[in-house]
């Protein structure tokens, strides 16, 4: 039987009752809900329309770029009191926060908006790929060796583990939190975590997981994923302690970030109108160009070769991706390389700015106290992730860049792995787009076994 929608002070909370629910880079889903009063379980209704303050789109990106120019202010200040706050709260994750707080109490509506999809994620991030890779020394990224690619597999291991671990443990201490089909739920988020989307899809497919099961796992998969990405910022600006506490060898990465500053400064210039306009269409002319060439490369893969969704290769998005970051990395090998020194980079460092805000402003942070069990469920499974990652980036003595962009090109994808590499330092990005892509192609498979894994734990195998 179908409740009621909530009345009265409930639908101060919409945010908590009616959500679009997408995560970072990589899917939405429509997930319309609200408690039974008698047993307090989720289900599916009517979608009501959003309730927030701001629904004007231009408003809202006026809002976002307010707040960016406030933190970017503010952090400018060389002494005084905002000096010392920045000293321990990074810019960069308050510019991802800020927005986060608006959407929670109900100012805007970061799901039912266009700001992220399609604005940010399809003509942002692509253009901030081509600039950020327009000047990237691929000697400098090879060089960084091998131990970057067990760090991702390392990643995809623990992440497969973790799910194991984290059954295991809510059996035995909140039994009804994996009762049912919320293995299947989990071989889902699985997908999502090693690979996108599309895995995440799949998985849903395979083992035919219940749509409140699924909606449900889609918001632990934004909360918790979104958390550590924050974390992962965060201790980005103290990954030198940490570095030198470890005893770790930075010297590739360190050697990349001055040949990379080195070639910026011999070619550095005010730079005329000329070179903006080139600049602006560069980006946005090889925007258009992949999106041109990606929807119908995935249309011709999902009707011409039967595991092409196995691979991801039927998604347009990751066409784009791929695309916008060949043609940058094509593009540095020709003169087009030398619009660095009229700031391509640091245009491009302002669009990932963009869509962190626009990351940012899709978290609700009290969305996960509709079911706060299964929050544990994942905060259980990523701690085993980073505890098991972080054992074996200490047995390889890897930098912690390794670690955070390892972890992060799982949990987050292609979409945000260069949000959180660029943390580091902007030449480091493209390291983060090259990582994030490949969990497309394995996602499928290791979501699989979880989930037949999962299966024979919960009794159903």
């Amino acid at each position: 039987m179908v409740a009621a929608p909530p009345s009265g002070a409930a639908l101060l909370f919409h945010h908590l009752l009616y959500r679009w629910v997408p995560t970072v880079g990589r899917h939405t889903f429509l997930i319309c809900r609200h408690q039974q009063p008698a047993s307090g379980r989720l289900y599916q209704s009517a979608c009501m329309p959003s309730t927030a303050l701001i629904q004007n789109d231009i408003v809202v990106f006026g809002l976002i770029a307010a707040t960016l120019g406030a933190v970017f202010w503010t952090a400018s200040r060389e002494q005084g009191l905002w000096k010392r706050f920045y000293t321990f709260v990074p810019a960069l994750l308050l510019c991802y926060l800020i927005p986060g707080i608006y959407n929670t109490v109900g100012l805007i509506d970061g799901q039912n908006t266009k700001l992220y999809n399609p604005i940010a994620r399809d003509i942002l991030l692509p253009a901030a790929l081509i600039l950020l890779t327009l000047a990237v020394d691929i000697k400098g990224i090879l060089r960084l060796g091998p131990k970057l690619v067990l760090m991702y597999l390392g990643a995809s291991a623990s992440i497969m583990l973790g799910a194991v671990v984290a059954f295991l443990v809510m059996r035995a201490i909140h039994p009804d939190t994996v009762a049912g089909d919320t293995w299947a739920g989990m071989a889902a988020l699985a997908g999502s975590w090693i690979g996108g989307g599309a895995n995440m899809l799949a998985m849903r497919e395979v083992f035919d997981v219940n749509a409140t099961t699924f909606g449900q796992f889609a918001v632990v998969d934004v909360g918790v994923g979104y958390v550590w990405m924050a974390a992962l910022i965060f201790l980005a600006g103290r990954a030198a302690k940490i570095d030198a506490r470890s005893g770790a060898d930075t010297s590739a990465i360190d050697e990349l970030k001055e040949r990379i500053a080195r070639f910026q400064a011999e070619h550095e210039r005010i730079p005329s109108l000329t070179d903006l306009m080139l600049i602006v269409a560069v980006a946005f002319g090889g925007v258009g160009l992949s999106h041109a060439i990606g929807a119908p490369l995935a249309a011709w893969f999902k009707a011409n070769v039967s595991w092409a969704s196995q691979f991801s290769l039927d998604a347009p998005f990751v066409w784009v991706v791929v695309l916008s970051t060949t043609l940058g990395l094509s593009l540095s090998f020709t003169r087009a390389r030398n619009l660095e020194g009229a700031g391509a980079s640091r245009l491009g460092s302002l669009l990932l700015y963009f869509l962190i805000a626009c990351i940012g402003m899709q978290m609700d942070l009290l969305a996960l106290l509709d079911r706060p069990w299964l929050f544990l469920l994942g905060l259980i499974w990523i701690a085993v992730h980073i505890v098991l990652l972080w054992c074996l980036g200490k047995l390889l003595k890897v930098p912690f860049f390794y670690f955070a962009v390892g972890s992060q090109s799982n949990i987050g994808g292609p979409a945000s792995a260069p949000v959180v590499a660029a943390a580091f330092h902007p030449a480091l990005a493209p390291v983060g787009v090259l990582l994030g892509t490949m969990g497309y192609a394995t996602g499928t498979y290791l979501a699989y076994i979880v989930g037949i894994t999962l299966r024979a734990l919960a009794g159903q195998g």
